[in-house]
């Protein structure tokens, strides 16, 4: 069967859109090598944080130093930055699909620098998962804006190989920010990093995590600012994320305009079995609809396609309420 499923995203040829996203299932070269095995297009690595790169070369700027290496060490992975660029080196002599780095940051500190190891280390882009909320009264609206352009801008000027900004939904003008993220370089962009979720246990009056996998039910942001996006800004490079569970959700997000998606909860739920069987379905879907390839699925169903989407989207608000008593 002809390869009818290739695509290229941030640069990066895939054999198919589907991405395994950066998770405990990319953390050995065992399990990347095993997910290409089952038909994945490409793999991203477990996140390696900020801070874990500071402590561990010296750049650590917080004020209570001691308290924060115990937190650091407690809490994120554990992972030496030797370990996780040997991770990097091991997944490309195992793979042939390409292996993605992340950090997840929320800063333009000392950190940076290390980008240029993950590079020599043979990562064939980076992905910077970039963390933050604006909770300060008194700090401008456009703080964390800024932030993601400034971390953008320096990594860019570092490295040689695609940055790919994984973006969080909480903006009031997604476009712009995607828009000024081309500005200074980003590669690509995906929509959208799913948060930790915080929830409260009444019995025992204390904060504790949520549920950890996303639900089909999460897809609909993920769907509506892919298709703006991309009509809006067509040759940026969009990889969807959150709420996508199965092959009939990926040509959803192919449809608004999607090149690619990230997949984490389906796989944890359903094992490397679902990979293969999206593939299958994905090619069967193709050809039953007589389509060569990707790019004749991609953004078929953007925004362009209606002539006032803030008039549709009223009216569709409107269609669902107005017959109820």
């Amino acid at each position: 069967m002809k390869k009818i499923l290739t695509t290229n995203f941030a640069g990066l040829n895939l054999n198919n859109p589907v991405i395994i996203g950066s998770s405990g299932l990319t953390n050995t070269p065992e399990k990347n090598a095993a997910l290409e095995k089952a038909g994945a297009g490409a793999v991203i690595l477990p996140s390696i944080f900020e801070e874990q790169i500071e402590l561990q070369t010296g750049r650590n700027i917080w004020t209570e130093e001691a308290k924060v290496h115990d937190y650091i060490l407690n809490s994120f992975n554990g992972m030496l930055l030797d370990d996780y660029l040997q991770l990097i080196k091991q997944s490309k002599e195992a793979c042939r699909i390409p292996v993605i780095a992340s950090i997840n940051c929320y800063r333009d500190n000392g950190w940076i620098d290390f980008v240029r190891q993950i590079e020599t280390a043979g990562a064939d882009a980076i992905e910077l998962n970039i963390f933050g909320l604006n909770t300060e009264i008194d700090r401008p609206e456009n703080t964390i804006e800024d932030i993601y352009l400034r971390i953008t801008r320096k990594v860019k000027s570092l490295v040689n190989i695609p940055v790919i900004v994984k973006m969080s939904k909480y903006f009031s003008h997604i476009v712009k920010l995607t828009n000024d993220l081309r500005g200074v370089g980003a590669d690509g962009i995906v929509l959208f990093s799913r948060f930790y979720q915080p929830d409260i246990d009444i019995h025992l009056m204390q904060a504790n995590s949520g549920y950890v996998f996303s639900s089909n039910a999460e897809i609909a942001d993920t769907l509506r600012w892919t298709s703006l996006v991309g009509a809006k800004l067509p040759d940026i490079s969009i990889a969807s994320c959150t709420g996508i569970h199965d092959w009939e959700d990926i040509i959803k997000c192919l449809l608004c305009g999607a090149s690619a998606v990230e997949l984490c909860s389906t796989v944890y739920q359903h094992g490397n079995e679902i990979i293969s069987a999206i593939i299958r379905s994905l090619e069967e879907w193709m050809l039953a609809k007589e389509l060569k390839s990707i790019d004749e699925v991609k953004s078929k169903l953007n925004f362009d396609e209606m002539q006032d989407p803030s008039l549709h989207e009223r009216v569709q608000f409107m269609k669902y309420f107005s017959n109820r008593d």
